[in-house]
């Protein structure tokens, strides 16, 4: 664990235990508190360091845009193009940062799979089925349907 997580629950065994003996719900009541922002400080440190390379069709189909919406660099992109037979490397991709690979020809439809690695060397893959037709999705859209969301 990391300093700030064992300070964070010494903190809390401290200001807990004496509550506890003042009032049973109000140390209840801070060790949920503590509870949660440790939970919290470990899952921060469990998604640190992750790149997302997410692939677009450029709006007049003659290209692919790459863009890095992680939280990391990414490193040692390779990318191929399945029904079209194009293998291409992408320069590391800082944090919010794009690349654009130009085609020959328009394409309607094309599949991307991509490989990349974090700065501590960690593979990841991805593929994404790109199509010209397809929508963009709506980035507000819940996962489920909640408070009587229309498709």
């Amino acid at each position: 664990m990391e300093k700030n997580t064992i300070i964070l629950i010494i903190l809390e065994i401290l200001i807990t235990i004496p509550l506890l003996f003042y009032d049973v719900y109000l140390g209840g009541i801070v060790c949920m508190v503590f509870i949660v922002l440790v939970m919290s400080l470990l899952i921060m440190q469990d998604s640190a360091g992750i790149p997302e390379i997410v692939p677009k069709l450029r709006e007049d189909a003659k290209g692919i845009v790459l863009t890095n919406n992680g939280n990391a660099r990414a490193e040692k992109i390779h990318v191929a193009l399945v029904p079209n037979n194009i293998e291409f490397d992408v320069p590391p991709l800082e944090v919010d940062a794009t690349y654009e690979f130009p085609l020959q020809e328009m394409v309607q439809e094309i599949k991307v799979v991509i490989t990349f690695t974090n700065e501590e060397q960690k593979q990841f893959s991805h593929s994404a089925k790109l199509s010209v037709f397809g929508e963009e999705p709506d980035l507000l859209k819940p996962m489920f349907p909640t408070f009587k969301w229309q498709k």
